[in-house]
C-alpha cells in the first residue's frame, strides 16, 4: 500500500479530547490512504485504553516514562509508513474535507518544508500562533511586553497576513504540522531538548535555515481547544520560559549576541512577572 499520510498524536491525559479528535480524522480524511498512530506518553489516566476496541484502525503505542512532547513524537514518527506526517495535537478536531488538498499544494512545492493551518478556539476567536514570524529581538519585545495591535506590519504574529490567507510564514504551530516525513528525518525531527513548548518553533528555523519554505494555510481550519488541557503554574512556567532560553542559547548565543543578551534579559523579567501573578 502507498500510504500517503500519517497521523502522529500525542497523548497525555485527554482522553475525551483525543478521542473527539480522532472521531474528526474519521469523518474530514476522505480520498487519502492514511493511518494514525496514538502514543500515549505515561498518562496518569489510564482511560485511552478504552478507546483501543472503539478505534481498531487506530495504532495505539505507549511510552513507560514522560521523556517530552518532542520525544513522544519522534518515537511514533520512526515506526509510520506515510510519506507524510502529520504532527497533530489531541485537543484539536479537524473542520472539513481539506486534507487532500493540503497534500496537493505541499506536492506542487519542492522546496515545500512544513504547514499549518488557521485554528480557532471553542468560542471562535482565531489563535494568532496560527502564522508566526522567528523570534527576534524587536518582535519578541512586542509579544512579551507591549502586545501590539497592528494591523500592517510585520509583527511576532504576522498581523499582515489575513486568517484566510495562503502564504509563506516562518512558524507555524506543532498543534497541526505537516511535513515530508523524509524531510523531518534529514532535519533531525524534534529537538529532544525541550520537553514541551518551543519546539515546533525550532523546527520551523531548522527547515528555514536549511532551505525548505514554511506556509500558513489559512483556507482550512481547525479547532483548538487550547488550554484546556494545561495547568498554568510553576511547572508551565518553567517549561514555557525554559524552551524559549533553549531557543536563544541554540541559535542567539553565538551568532547574534546583542540579540541574545537583550532576550535574555527581557525572558527572565517576564518569567518572573509571571510567577507575581501567578501567586
Amino acid at each position: 500500500m502507498n500510504m500517503k499520510l500519517s497521523v502522529i498524536i500525542v497523548n497525555y491525559n485527554v482522553t475525551q479530547l483525543l478521542k473527539n479528535c480522532l472521531l474528526s480524522i474519521q469523518r474530514y480524511i476522505k480520498e487519502v490512504e492514511y493511518e494514525v498512530i496514538v502514543m500515549d506518553n505515561a498518562s496518569t489516566d489510564t482511560s485511552w485504553r478504552n478507546l483501543i476496541p472503539e478505534f481498531p484502525a487506530v495504532r495505539f503505542l505507549s511510552s513507560e516514562v514522560n521523556g517530552g512532547f518532542s520525544k513522544a513524537n519522534n518515537q511514533a514518527v520512526k515506526t509510520a509508513a506515510g510519506q507524510y506526517i502529520l504532527l497533530l495535537n489531541p485537543d484539536t478536531e479537524l473542520e472539513g474535507n481539506y486534507m487532500k488538498d493540503l497534500l496537493d499544494f505541499s506536492d506542487s512545492h519542492a522546496d515545500f518544508g512544513c504547514m499549518g493551518v488557521r485554528m480557532h478556539d471553542a468560542r471562535g476567536c482565531f489563535l494568532p500562533e496560527s502564522k508566526r514570524s522567528v523570534p527576534d529581538m524587536f518582535n519578541s519585545f512586542e509579544k512579551l511586553f507591549v502586545n501590539f495591535k497592528k494591523n500592517n506590519s510585520k509583527s511576532y504574529y504576522r498581523n499582515d497576513i489575513r486568517e484566510t490567507d495562503i502564504r509563506q510564514v516562518d512558524v507555524i504551530t506543532g498543534a497541526f504540522l505537516l511535513i515530508k516525513k523524509e524531510v523531518y528525518e534529514n532535519v533531525g525531527g524534534l529537538d529532544e531538548s525541550y520537553f514541551m513548548y518551543g519546539e515546533d518553533i525550532d523546527l520551523c528555523y531548522t527547515l528555514l535555515k536549511n532551505g525548505y519554505t514554511n506556509y500558513y494555510y489559512g483556507k482550512a481550519s481547525i479547532l483548538h481547544h487550547k488550554g484546556e488541557s494545561t495547568i498554568k503554574d510553576d511547572v508551565y512556567l518553567n517549561r514555557f520560559y525554559g524552551a524559549m532560553q533553549i531557543f536563544i542559547d541554540k541559535y542567539y548565543k553565538e551568532e547574534k549576541p546583542l540579540q541574545y543578551s537583550f532576550l535574555k534579559a527581557g525572558l527572565k523579567l517576564r518569567h518572573q512577572i509571571e510567577k507575581i501573578r501567578l501567586k
